[in-house]
């Protein structure tokens, strides 16, 4: 078994799309993936259980048969704002062993598993516990960066790399996002991300009104398996 943790530049870049084309893109090569979204906030109510879109996408896109979603997302916060808040107001306390085990029981089923973080890769889960504290809990997976290609991702993205790195955790690469189409000067702005981040490029996803992650995963390339 095998994982890996999806962070991003920001909130809204786009990394639950990366993260399912990245869960199709590993089924492609014949592996069993599942995804996972620890901590979700802006859930509704699905059969008397709250549930999030993203993590829900994450479901489908995974391998069948599929897990329980509670698994998939073991801390599910009605409020769509920071999860410290969103658990504040649903009178939740986030911890990592919950998500540690339900990763366990993941891998478990799985060949790899695709986690997707919160927000940006500074934003906390609670009060004292950062991002870097759950992928060091769950033994240190690669991280992969989702740059939302757009003004001022150039300065996102290298911040972001560097404190992936400064925290210990071995960055495996990045992948853009293009949020902006109409944005100027686009394929330059990828070639000097290219140039100035410390990890290869797997890809740059276009954008689209409806994006199909499954036609997406065609876009991106695996170096870490082969």
């Amino acid at each position: 078994m095998a994982s890996i943790y999806v962070t991003g530049t920001d909130t809204g870049v786009g990394k639950s799309l990366v993260s399912a084309a990245l869960l199709h893109a590993l089924r492609a090569r014949g592996l069993h993936a599942l995804g996972m979204k620890p901590v979700a906030s802006g859930c509704t109510q699905h059969h008397g259980q709250w549930q999030n879109d993203d993590a829900l996408a994450l479901r489908a896109a995974g391998s069948t048969p599929w897990p329980d979603y509670a698994l998939i997302n073991p801390f599910a916060l009605p409020e769509p704002t920071a999860p410290e808040i969103a658990a504040e107001q649903a009178g939740a306390t986030v911890s990592l062993a919950p998500l540690v085990a339900a990763h366990t029981a993941l891998a478990a089923q799985a060949d790899w598993v695709v986690v997707e973080g919160v927000g940006g890769w500074c934003a906390p889960l609670a009060a004292g516990i950062e991002q870097s504290d759950l992928v060091a809990a769950l033994g240190m997976p690669p991280v992969l960066l989702v740059v939302g290609i757009r003004l001022g991702c150039i300065n996102h993205a290298r911040l972001t790399a560097r404190a992936v790195l400064g925290d210990g955790h071995a960055l495996a690469g990045w992948i853009g996002s293009v949020i902006d189409p109409a944005m100027a000067h686009r394929e330059r702005t990828c070639a000097i991300l290219r140039r100035e981040l410390p990890a290869p490029c797997l890809g740059v996803l276009e954008h689209s009104p409806s994006p199909d992650p499954a036609a997406l995963a065609t876009r991106i390339v695996l170096p870490m398996i082969g």
